[in-house]
């Protein structure tokens, strides 16, 4: 599961100089870091607040987040597999959870309700991430250093 940010490229955009590229890719940074930090804390602050039940491999109890909030934290997998990439011009950035069950935490099952992390995260950031944008488009401009 990927959730990509992408800066649409104007027509301008590659006569700027090399300073102001690199503004805007800096902005696509701290946002994709936004994001995949917000995700992270979101299931490692979880409270769990749904079911306890027994798993195996290894044997222990695990104490299962409730529907609509991000998952409860257990081994630490989920986490230790949610990364930040980039597209290789750098104006594109991808957080990605490679968990094999993001997908079904994220979204439900037809037996489990969703438990989302990637979304709100995106969801939660989403002013920042238009006011760095903004701010570096508009840098770039007026053609200011």
């Amino acid at each position: 599961m990927t959730i990509k940010m992408k800066v649409v490229k104007t027509p301008n955009l590659n006569k700027y100089n090399n300073i102001a590229r690199r503004r805007v890719q800096r902005a696509i940074a701290t946002s994709g870091n936004l994001v995949r930090n917000d995700a992270i804390k979101s299931i490692q602050n979880s409270t769990g607040g749904g079911i306890t039940y027994k798993k195996y491999n290894p044997n222990r109890k695990h104490n299962a987040s409730a529907a609509g909030q991000a998952p409860n934290t257990d081994t630490g997998f989920l986490v230790s597999n949610i990364f930040l990439t980039y597209s290789v011009d750098k104006l594109t950035a991808f957080v990605t959870s490679r968990a094999k069950y993001s997908a079904a935490l994220e979204f439900g099952t037809s037996k489990m309700k969703e438990r989302p992390f990637m979304v709100p995260a995106l969801e939660q950031n989403k002013k920042k991430i238009r006011k760095l944008i903004d701010k570096a488009l508009s840098k770039m401009q007026r053609g200011s250093r």
